[in-house]
């Protein structure tokens, strides 16, 4: 059974991709196949609702998507909302969505975004049928330092997520094959 944790943050100083690699480190080791993904290393098309489902970086990230069971996704929070950029995959994969588990972790500037990924998470539910876990993990600048995350409370959640990524994800792969 295969797992992503898929970092969406296009800047190389991100720390949603920090969490993505500990959420990552987490779920390592727990009978699950893990993969991390960075999307900076897909430069997808923006979504326009034609041309852009044949592009070969869309092609093969839908079908790493497609494979997999479940999905964390790691995004930064812009403006009170996740990136454009995790937005836009959610778009161009379409349909590879369905029937996943997804969890989210998140990396805001402050603590008055914490309910950035209601709306992709209330999408991928409502179009694709999606289970999404209930345990976000949201941490604000003063989480990290030096690249690495400070805040032990955030890696306990990140560790929890991750639990229970595994543990949810293999009991609904149980029943659908």
């Amino acid at each position: 059974m295969k797992i992503l944790v898929i970092s969406c943050s296009l800047n190389s100083n991100s720390n949603s991709r920090i969490l993505a690699q500990e959420v990552y480190a987490a779920m390592k080791g727990r009978n699950v196949q893990v993969e991390l993904v960075d999307l900076r290393e897909y430069n997808l098309p923006a979504c326009d609702g034609d041309s852009c489902y044949k592009d070969d970086n869309v092609l093969k990230l839908t079908k790493e998507i497609r494979e997999a069971k479940g999905v964390v996704i790691a995004t930064p929070v812009y403006n009170y909302a996740a990136s454009s950029s995790a937005k836009n995959m959610i778009e161009v994969v379409d349909s590879a969505w369905e029937g996943k588990v997804v969890g989210f972790v998140c990396a805001a500037g402050g603590k008055a975004s914490y309910m950035a990924v209601m709306g992709l998470a209330n999408s991928l539910m409502l179009d694709f049928r999606t289970f999404i876990i209930p345990r976000f993990v949201y941490a604000s600048t003063d989480a990290f330092g030096d690249g690495t995350i400070v805040d032990e409370k955030v890696k306990e959640r990140l560790n929890l997520l991750g639990e229970d990524m595994v543990k949810i994800t293999t009991a609904i792969a149980g029943n659908t094959g």
